[in-house]
């Protein structure tokens, strides 16, 4: 792409970014009449944020989706390592109890261990079940780095990688160059990388930061403010160690507009689940775009309507993804999708205070979601097992 033109496109999407709705939360107290019980203090003790576990007395349909109703490619799969028939069986038995058709396993490995790995999944008979993804080593990028990786990546692929990733959010956070300075999204030193993706036609799965909230002041407004509490290692509003948020997705989003040819997945919704507008934006900016919805459930089950609606509309551009393989967690995802269930409870309260509801997806819609769309950016992808 000329230079021109990616400039205009990189001004194009910070102007999009800029032209946010107001959040929900900009609603502060004040700007309604008082009510009855402001300002006054409990007669009993407060119970902590952890002892607080409030019994709900809805009575609701309940309709619990224990398997998907269609075939489904986690294209987000942290399995164990596939190096022994036993631990190749076990997960495939929860496979099949989920209807998880194919998993791509996003633990990049290359050279021997990704071989391995491809061989030991064969000699098993599940060749027809896993993708195997690639991965880089992008610590002490220095001249030099991006032809010795891209010749990798590309040897990788002759092994029988399907695609790059999943790219760890350390690229951008705390990845250093040889110089010892930050290695940032957009380095040039890379582009050898992305070309031969390109021309391989191969995606490229990319994790970019972590949530919004885990670079701001970890206070009482913080809305993640009990996960940061409990875990120091997700902890990134320290500006003398790690980017802005807003810095980050500046530098991933002029990583996409100066590679229009590869095909971009970005991990975990690009973390703009609680903001799908702008994820939208990127989508209709960059035709190359994909996301998948790992780890951020908590999000589309808040906000059913709108995320029912973007998902009618991006239904092309979206993949179903997992993240961590706990096979008892997948369910939650069937219902948010597949049913109009209220006020349920997320898996993990730390990552969320407040109850899910469900989108009622289409089925039209579920079947690009769960399997249609990652067939078509991969297409080695078995095809036994899937309707037509």
């Amino acid at each position: 792409m000329p230079r021109p033109v990616v400039s205009a496109a990189v001004a194009a999407l910070a102007a999009l970014a800029a032209a946010r709705p107001a959040a929900a939360q900009d609603e502060r107290p004040g700007q309604f009449r008082p009510r009855p019980g402001e300002g006054r203090t409990p007669e009993f003790p407060p119970p902590t944020i952890l002892e607080y576990k409030p019994r709900s007395t809805l009575v609701v349909p309940v309709h619990h989706v224990p398997r998907a109703k269609f075939p489904v490619v986690d294209f987000h799969g942290h399995p164990p390592a596939l190096l022994s028939r036993d631990v190749i069986d076990r997960v495939v038995q929860a496979m099949d109890a989920l209807n998880l058709r194919v998993m791509v396993n996003a633990s990049g490995s290359s050279g021997e261990r990704l071989r391995q790995q491809i061989e030991t999944v064969r000699a098993a008979g599940h060749a027809d079940r896993f993708v195997f993804f690639t991965t880089l080593d992008l610590r002490n990028v220095g001249p030099g780095s991006g032809r010795k990786l891209a010749a990798q990546l590309e040897a990788d692929v002759k092994a029988g990688a399907a695609g790059v990733g999943e790219i760890s959010k350390a690229f951008g956070l705390s990845y250093r160059k040889a110089d010892g300075t930050r290695l940032r999204l957009d380095d040039p030193e890379l582009d050898p990388v992305w070309e031969t993706a390109a021309r391989l036609k191969i995606p490229v799965f990319i994790h970019v930061g972590d949530p919004s909230e885990f670079f701001q002041p970890i206070d009482y407004q913080n809305e993640r403010w009990l996960e940061l509490a409990l875990f120091p290692s997700r902890r990134l509003n320290d500006r003398s160690r790690y980017p802005s948020f807003e810095e980050l997705m500046a530098e991933r989003d002029r990583l996409l507009t100066r590679h229009p040819n590869v095909t971009w997945v970005l991990a975990h919704l690009g973390w703009h689940a609680n903001d799908l507008a702008r994820l939208g934006r990127l989508f209709d900016a960059l035709p190359n775009l994909y996301a998948e919805v790992g780890a951020i459930l908590y999000d589309l089950g808040r906000q059913p309507r709108t995320a029912h609606k973007f998902f009618v509309q991006y239904q092309d551009r979206l993949l179903f993804g997992k993240d961590s393989f706990q096979p008892d967690e997948y369910p939650y995802y069937w219902r948010v999708f597949e049913t109009e269930d209220e006020y349920f409870d997320y898996y993990r309260d730390y990552h969320a205070f407040w109850k899910l509801y469900g989108m009622g997806l289409p089925d039209s819609v579920l079947k690009k979601v769960y399997y249609k769309n990652a067939l078509k950016i991969i297409p080695t992808i078995p095809r036994k097992g899937f309707p037509e």
